[in-house]
C-alpha cells in the first residue's frame, strides 16, 4: 500500500484537485491520502487572526475564505457527498467565525487560539478531498496524531501515535482513506496542536511507517529534487535518485522540497519516498531510498540557509575541542537552538559554529550562562556574534572522500572573489558546508553549481 501526501498547491484550485482525484482513483483502494490546507490558506488564516486582534475588518476576509471552500465543493464534490460535505465544512467555518469574533472582542491572539484557527485549514480540506474521490473515507488526524511538549515545542509522541494509527486504519483495504496533515492533539491536555510548517509531510511519514507502507509519495509542484534552486540556477536538473542521508542533508540545509523530519520515520523502516509533481504526473520524479546514484551524480546539489549567525568563542579554552564542543551544544540544545555548521578551532584559538539568526538572543543568554566562570577568569576571552550571513552546503554521499573536492570548492570561490568565513566537513561523509556573507549567496551557489554540473 502507498501513502500519498498532497501539499497546498496540489489542493489549491479546482483544476489541481481534478489532478489529485485522477491520481488517487488510479491506485488500489488500500491507499492513505494526506492533504494540506488549500494553497495559501494557512497564511491567510493567520493574517486574518491578527487582523481581528487589531480590530480590523476580519469579516470580509472570513467571507472570502468561506466562498473559496464553497466554490470547490460546488464544482467538484460528488453529488451523493455534497450535502454532508457542506454540513461539515459549514460547521467548521462557523467555528472559525466565532473564534475570530472572540479574538476581536478581547483584542488578543493567544497561541492556543491561533493553533485552533490554523487547524481549521486541514480540517476543512480533508472532508472536501474525501468527497471528491470515489469511495473516499474521511479520518480525523486529531484522533491519532498525538504530541507532547519538548521545551516550548510540540513534538509527536511516536509510540502512542504509531499505535493509534494502526488502530485507526485497521480496515486499510476499504479505502482510499483521506486525512488532514499538520494538525495534532496534545496527548495530556487534549488541546489542538500542530507539527509545525511542513507538518503534513511528517504526518504522512508517521502513517507510512506505522502501516509499513510500500512507498511514501510526496506530491508537490516540482518534478523532484533539483541540483539547486531553479530560481537561481536556470539550468538546474532533476535528480533521478538519492539516498535518505543525501535528502536529509539537502533539506536540513535549506532545500524546501520536503520537511526534514519527514525522512526519519520512513528511513528507519526503509520505506522509499518519491517526490512527484501533481501538475506533471507522468514525470518520473526523484526516488529517495537507501541507494544513491553516486557514479552518475557524485554531488547531488548545492543549497543555502540564509539569515545565518556565526558564533565565535575565543580564548585558551578552545584548545579543549571536545569539552567546549559538548558544553556549547548541550547549552544550546537545552534551549531549543540547532547548530548546523561547526568549524574546528584554528591557530587563533577561535571556536566557531553557525545558527539561525532568529536564535541569536536565546543563544546569547544560554552561552553566557554556560561559560560565565570562564569569561570571568579569562579562560574564554569573548563570545561574539556575526549576522548577515548564509550557510552554503554541497551535498553528495562520500563527498569527503572525493579526491581534492574541498580544495576545488575553495579555489572556485576564491576565483569569484568570495571568501568563506568558516568551513566544515560536517559530522557525516555527505556534506561540505561553509559560511559566506549574505550578499555572496547567489554567487557562491552559481560558482559551485557550475563546478560540478
Amino acid at each position: 500500500m502507498n501513502v500519498l501526501k498532497f501539499g497546498g498547491t496540489s489542493v489549491g484550485t479546482v483544476e489541481s484537485l481534478k489532478n489529485v482525484r485522477s491520481i488517487v482513483e488510479a491506485l488500489p483502494s488500500d491507499t492513505v491520502v494526506v492533504v494540506s490546507a488549500l494553497g495559501g490558506l494557512t497564511d491567510r488564516l493567520i493574517a486574518t487572526a491578527r487582523l481581528a486582534a487589531e480590530g480590523g475588518d476580519w469579516r470580509t476576509e472570513a467571507d472570502a475564505i468561506a466562498e473559496r471552500h464553497y466554490i470547490i465543493i460546488e464544482e467538484l464534490v460528488r453529488p451523493d457527498r455534497k450535502q454532508s460535505t457542506l454540513t461539515v465544512v459549514g460547521s467548521l467555518l462557523d467555528e472559525l467565525r466565532r473564534t475570530y469574533e472572540g479574538v476581536s472582542l478581547i483584542g488578543d491572539l493567544p497561541a492556543k487560539t491561533l493553533d485552533v484557527i490554523v487547524s481549521l485549514g486541514e480540517r476543512m480540506s480533508a472532508p472536501i478531498v474525501a468527497g471528491i474521490i470515489k469511495n473516499g473515507h474521511l479520518h480525523n488526524s486529531l484522533d491519532f496524531i498525538k504530541t507532547e511538549k519538548w521545551f516550548d515545542k510540540n513534538i509527536a509522541d511516536a509510540s502512542l501515535t504509531r499505535d493509534l494509527i494502526i488502530k485507526e486504519f485497521v480496515d486499510i483495504e476499504k479505502g482510499p482513506h483521506v486525512t488532514g496533515g499538520f494538525i495534532s492533539q496534545d496527548r495530556d491536555t487534549g488541546e489542538i496542536t500542530n507539527l509545525g510548517r511542513g507538518g503534513s509531510d511528517y504526518t504522512a511519514a508517521l502513517i507510512a511507517a506505522a502501516l509499513d507502507a510500500d512507498m511514501l509519495d510526496i506530491w508537490t509542484d516540482v518534478d523532484g529534487f533539483m541540483t539547486a534552486d531553479p530560481r537561481i540556477i536556470k539550468d538546474a536538473i532533476v535528480l533521478p535518485a538519492m539516498s535518505f542521508i543525501e535528502s536529509m542533508e539537502l533539506c536540513t540545509f535549506g532545500a524546501k522540497v520536503i520537511y526534514p523530519p519527514t525522512i526519519y520515520p520512513v528511513f528507519h523502516k526503509n520505506i522509499p519516498i518519491r517526490i512527484l509533481n501533481t501538475f506533471n504526473p507522468t514525470a518520473p520524479g526523484t526516488l529517495i531510498s537507501d541507494a544513491s546514484c553516486a557514479k552518475e551524480y557524485p554531488v547531488k546539489g548545492v543549497t543555502a540557509i540564509r539569515n545565518t549567525c556565526l558564533v565565535r568563542l575565543s580564548g585558551n579554552l578552545t584548545e579543549n575541542v571536545a569539552g567546549i564542543n559538548t558544553r556549547a551544544y548541550n547549552a544550546l540544545a537545552r534551549n531549543g537552538v540547532s547548530v548546523f555548521l561547526l568549524a574546528q578551532p584554528g591557530e587563533n584559538h577561535e571556536f566557531s559554529f553557525a545558527i539561525a539568526s532568529a536564535d541569536r538572543q536565546v543563544a546569547t543568554r544560554a552561552l553566557n550562562e554556560e561559560f560565565a566562570p570562564e569569561l570571568i577568569d579569562g579562560a574564554l576571552d569573548s563570545i561574539s556574534f556575526e549576522d548577515g550571513l548564509s550557510t552554503i552546503a554541497v551535498v553528495g554521499e562520500g563527498i569527503r572522500h572525493l579526491k581534492g573536492v574541498n580544495g576545488r570548492i575553495l579555489n572556485t570561490l576564491m576565483r569569484f572573489g568570495i571568501k568563506p568565513l568558516a568551513c566544515s566537513e560536517g559530522n557525516s561523509d555527505t556534506t561540505f558546508s561553509f559560511v559566506v556573507e549574505e550578499k555572496d549567496t547567489v554567487g557562491a551557489i552559481k560558482a559551485i553549481h557550475g563546478l560540478f554540473f
